[in-house]
């Protein structure tokens, strides 16, 4: 792109350290600020993990700390053995009064609130940066616009036409062409109905998907529509406080679902593994963004802490949303389980952590070519 330099190495790892470390400390924040809400003391706040850089102690007796290695960070709550926050032995032969101030001996529901505070703090601020990136830059988007009818397509023996404006497909209303796409998917080989706002006027026309069928690594097939019309260009419009709010909002749900549907494409083999890219990748993506401007900057900052909270909220121990299905389990069984399955849970998913790492990294070496398939055509 011209007028912009490529990031070098000490301004990448500057920035991505900036966006970690904020959105990490973003994250714990959300689970220190629900557990002082229940009165539940916290032992250490950490930005990053291992020896202690810098830190101080607070009146509430909380160590607020920087690790050395900054890939993460923690809250632990008094009583707690480790940063996974399970319970220290010690800790059940205290006096009852003693016991209700630690996290391990709070309801069910109250762990699972502090727990789940982090990931939605997380989804918070990205939606406070882009309402207030969308109220000062402007929310860019793709009008539902017809920009081109495919000759011989489904579209063109429906009538649409190039400048039409899709107001709903198949009955539901839609703002934004990416909105036109997800109905069109799910309905290859069925009449879908098209309200259509031509030259003032609303017209309605009836158009019949074009199956296209997809076959996956595991050689499955997988079908989707297409009507053969592509989108006008992008608009960037300013928005006022409320409506800044609710397209935020809008804008971190659909990032979210598509986070959700990109992770079950890859599990089910129609996306390949190696479109899944990890702290390496993210880091010189931060340096990239940073490189292009703050508007550029700020957006991938929310999408990012988009990507925290979700990952987070994932049923694997070791993650929040692990927890939170342990805590389902327990409130299901009024009891929760034994110490012994706890700990296979938790090193389960730390395995499965360390494993999906070190994939993440091969993938994010081999994006940067580091080595090249010796199959695959040169120059």
């Amino acid at each position: 792109m011209d007028g912009i330099v490529a990031p070098g190495i000490p301004f990448t790892i500057i920035m991505f350290l900036v966006v970690l470390g904020v959105l990490v400390f973003v994250h714990e924040l959300g689970h220190y600020a629900a557990a002082r809400l229940l009165g539940i003391r916290v032992e250490t706040f950490s930005v990053g993990f291992g020896r202690e850089l810098v830190g101080f102690t607070d009146r509430h007796g909380t160590r607020w700390k920087v690790g050395w290695i900054p890939l993460g960070g923690y809250a632990k709550f008094v009583g707690d053995l480790d940063a996974a926050s399970r319970p220290d032995p010690a800790t059940f032969a205290l006096p009852e009064a003693e016991k209700r101030a630690l996290f391990a001996f709070r309801p069910v529901w109250q762990r699972a609130l502090v727990v789940a505070a982090g990931p939605a703090v997380n989804f918070l601020f990205a939606i406070l940066l882009f309402a207030g990136f969308f109220m000062t830059w402007g929310h860019q988007y793709t009008p539902p616009v017809v920009g081109e009818v495919v000759p011989g397509s489904p579209a063109a023996a429906a009538g649409l036409a190039p400048g039409d404006r899709l107001v709903a497909v198949g009955g539901r209303p839609v703002d934004r062409f990416e909105d036109v796409v997800r109905l069109v998917a799910v309905s290859a080989g069925r009449p879908l109905e098209l309200e259509v706002e031509r030259a003032g006027r609303r017209l309605v026309l009836e158009a019949l998907p074009a199956a296209e069928t997809e076959i996956d690594r595991f050689g499955n097939r997988h079908v989707k529509g297409r009507l053969g019309i592509r989108s006008g260009p992008p608009v960037v419009e300013r928005r006022g406080p409320v409506e800044a709010v609710v397209h935020a909002v809008d804008e971190t749900v659909e990032i979210t679902r598509l986070m959700g549907e990109v992770l079950v494409q890859v599990v089910t083999g129609r996306r390949p593994l190696d479109e899944l890219g990890g702290p390496l990748r993210i880091a010189k993506a931060s340096g990239e963004s940073a490189a292009m401007g703050l508007a550029a900057f700020v957006t991938f900052v929310a999408l990012i802490s988009i990507n925290l909270g979700f990952a987070n909220l994932l049923p694997v121990p070791m993650l929040d949303g692990g927890h939170l299905l342990l805590y389902a389990v327990e409130a299901i069984r009024r009891r929760p389980l034994e110490p012994r399955l706890q700990e296979i849970a938790f090193m389960m998913g730390f395995v499965f952590l360390v494993s999906l790492m070190f994939l993440l990294t091969v993938n994010d070496l081999a994006s940067f070519g580091l080595w090249r398939d010796p199959a695959s055509p040169q120059g």
